[in-house]
């Protein structure tokens, strides 16, 4: 065996890589057919068995997307799209990386909100208010996580920042918040939680930035810290 030869998966990274060089390069742009998976291959030097994993790394990355008896397209490379995989990432973190996780919610949810407050239209105000209404009529804890999710959706869309309202999107995924939300709530924190969402809302009706942002930073902050008593409760292995 020929151990100077070079790994399968570093010859599928370095196709991956003069992918992504050739978008960011401009060669192809958003929207553009790849060229077939054979020429690719030629033009790389590489395998087709490689190329075609590289290919199928960056479709699940959401740089590509396969049209059905059309070819291999470059996406519109929207922040969504790219940053989906921060939802997987929340979905299966467990014990500190929840709490980690948390963390930096709260410092994009908070620099969210503060923008949202500068930049909140009539219509994002008053679609707000609605599920913080909702929120308040109704004791059921699944209805209040939908409207908790779409409260905080539509404050992120409003900041008026694709890539920031992506990444909470999906370190606010439902699995992920609703993992956190039952045991918080069973803490009994109804009515806290919807005195913190109320203050939110206050601050962007009165477009008081520096207000909003403590608001959603202390909100956010309730859960980090309850999240991390729970942890620290746990007996050692």
């Amino acid at each position: 065996m020929d151990e100077t030869a070079p790994q399968k998966g570093t010859v599928t990274q370095r196709a991956i890589e003069e992918v992504k060089g050739m978008i960011a390069e401009g060669r192809l742009e958003p929207g553009a057919r790849l060229p077939t998976e054979r020429d690719l291959a030629t033009q790389l030097g590489i395998s087709r068995s490689s190329m075609r994993e590289a290919i199928r790394a960056l479709t699940v990355l959401g740089v590509l997307e396969a049209r059905h008896g059309s070819g291999i397209y470059v996406t519109q490379l929207e922040a969504g799209d790219l940053l989906e995989t921060f939802g997987v990432v929340a979905d299966l973190s467990r014990g500190p990386r929840l709490v980690e996780l948390l963390e930096v919610r709260r410092v994009l949810e908070s620099t969210a909100t503060a923008l949202a407050a500068a930049r909140i239209s009539a219509d994002e105000l008053a679609e707000v208010e609605k599920h913080l209404e909702a929120m308040n009529a109704t004791d059921d804890p699944e209805e209040i996580l939908s409207h908790d999710l779409a409260f905080h959706r539509v404050i992120a869309a409003s900041a008026g920042n694709d890539t920031m309202a992506a990444i909470l999107e999906g370190l606010s995924s439902r699995t992920f918040r609703a993992r956190v939300w039952r045991g918080y709530q069973e803490e009994g924190a109804f009515e806290r939680t919807r005195r913190e969402h109320a203050r939110i809302h206050r601050a962007l009706v009165a477009r008081d930035p520096e207000a909003a942002r403590a608001a959603a930073a202390a909100h956010v902050g309730e859960v980090e810290d309850w999240l991390r008593s729970q942890l620290d409760a746990q007996p050692d292995p």
